[in-house]
This record gives C-alpha cells, structure tokens and sequence, in this order.
C-alpha cells in the first residue's frame, strides 16, 4: 500500500473522528436544564403566588365583612329598638348604619371579584401544570435518548483513535516524517490529502499534468502543483 493512500485513509478517520466529536458537543450543549422547563416552572410559581396573594386578600376581605356585619346587626338592633326618640340621633343612627351597608356591599363585589380572579388564575396554574409535566417527560425522554446518543458516540470514538493510532504508527514505519507532514499540510488547508479522479486534483480542481499523474501512481508521494496537497490516486 502507498505512503499517499495510508494517508487518505488516516484523512477519512480523521474526517470520521472530527465528525462524531462535533456530534457529541452538540450532545452535550442538550444536555442539563431544559430552558422551556425552567420557564414553565417559573411560570406556575408565579401563579402559585398569586394564588396565595389573592388567598390573602380574599381572606382579609372576608374578615372585613364580618365584622361590618356584626356592626349593623348592633346597631340596626339599637336603630329599630324603639328606645331612642331624638330625632337627630335616630338620624345620625341611620346614616351610620347606611354608611356601614355601603361599605359592606362594597367589599362584598370585591370579594366576588377577587373570587372570580382566584377561579382564574387557578385555571390557569392548572394548565401550566400540565403544560409542565409534558415537558418535563419530553425532556426525560429527550435526556435519556441524547445520553444513550452520547454513550454510543464515544465508543465509535474510541474505536476510530485506535484505528488512527495504528495506522500513524505503520506509516511512521515506512516514513518518519509523512505524519508531521500530513499535520501541517492538514493545518494549512483544512483537508491534507487531495483524491485524483480521471487526471483532476479533487482540492483545486484542476487537471494534472502528466508527470505528476505518473509519480502518483508509481507510489511516490507528490504534492499537487496547484493547491500543494498530496495527491492519491484510487
């Protein structure tokens, strides 16, 4: 086999390695807390805690109510007793008591209120909930998966850098110097190795003269006059 095809071949692992390892940091990135999880869970936290404060303020309201009502219940009891006769206290009487009336009919439509926005924001809290335990499954699921993905990934890895490793050591036998070549030609171009396909270098895509075609195929290794890659013929 010649030094320029056991070079393409260490090219296609090294192709194959550069490959999967970007796969697995892709993996990996997916990998941790799901950012739409996060977000729904701050999302019904949110609402739990508006849940809570409206608790609060309903609670508040409610005792508020209650002890307005046992005001007018005292004072309508003094009102309609029959035992007050001055006109101007049964007046002052009766627009306390009207007072009261008004400032409870008040906070009864605002407990209605915050009542129907507890109805609210609990259908709401309930939806988020489901919404969160889907995702949560999703990403379970999607965990699992890239794990799985990710385990796979490095023992293709593993197997490729044996391969790479035995083959950089028969190719140092026969030529100390090709893998530091192939590094650095590989350094400057991106791809070290140029594949010829009747008569054209497959890096520049240009035809080859000749001589060059003929040292090529004797086994010598010979870098292409145009873009200077090794060339190798199949």
């Amino acid at each position: 086999m010649s030094i320029a095809k056991q070079l393409y071949q260490l090219q296609e692992i090294d192709l194959e390695i550069e490959s999967n390892e970007q796969a697995l940091n892709q993996i990996a990135s997916q990998l941790g807390d799901s950012q739409a999880v996060v977000s729904t869970q701050a999302r019904l936290t949110s609402e739990n805690q508006h849940l809570e404060e409206l608790g609060r303020q309903q609670h508040s309201v409610e005792w508020e109510i209650d002890d307005l009502t046992g005001k007018l219940t005292a004072l309508e009891q003094k009102l309609y007793s029959g035992k007050i006769n001055n006109p101007k206290e049964l007046t002052s009487l009766q627009q306390e008591v009207d007072g009261l009336r008004v400032r409870r009919n008040h906070l009864e439509d605002k407990a209605l209120e915050i009542m129907e926005e507890v109805e609210a924001v609990t259908a709401g809290a309930a939806s988020i909930s489901s919404q969160l335990k889907a995702l949560e499954a999703e990403w379970h699921s999607q965990q699992q998966r890239l794990s799985a993905e990710m385990e796979q990934l490095k023992t293709v890895l593993s197997r490729l850098r044996d391969k790479r490793e035995l083959l950089s050591a028969e190719i140092d036998k026969i030529d100390p110097q090709a893998i530091d070549f192939y590094h650095e030609l590989k350094r400057q171009k991106g791809q070290a190795v140029a594949k010829v396909v009747q008569g054209i270098c497959r890096g520049c895509r240009i035809s080859l003269p000749s001589i060059e075609l003929q040292r090529a195929r004797g086994g010598s290794l010979v870098q292409c006059s145009s873009c200077g890659r090794i060339l190798f013929l199949d």
